[in-house]
């Protein structure tokens, strides 16, 4: 699903204009970039967290010559999804009991 497919199914479920329901997925991405920009945590509880995470320095190898090669630390965006969500996922509801 692409941009466009998730605007077109959020205004049928919700019977909202495309246009409008567009202009509030570009702003929730926004906050979501603005927050982790910030370092802070992003909780949807049943949905997931969005947090930012350090990568460490680390060696690697270059693919042409097989050299060392070094990595530097970076942040990375990481979404982790919440438990209702990876049990959805998995074809689990939340009455089931394992």
């Amino acid at each position: 699903m692409n941009k466009q497919e998730l605007v077109s199914s959020v205004a049928t479920k919700s019977e909202i204009k495309k246009k409008d329901v567009e202009k509030i997925i570009n702003c929730f991405t926004e906050s979501v970039q603005e927050a982790l920009i910030k370092g802070e945590k992003l909780v949807i509880v049943g949905f997931g967290t969005f947090e930012v995470k350090q990568r460490a320095k680390r060696i690697g190898r270059n693919p042409r010559d097989g050299s060392e090669i070094i990595i530097p630390a970076t942040n990375v965006p990481v979404f982790k999804a919440g438990k209702n969500f990876k049990d959805l996922v998995n074809g689990r509801n939340e009455n089931e009991s394992e």
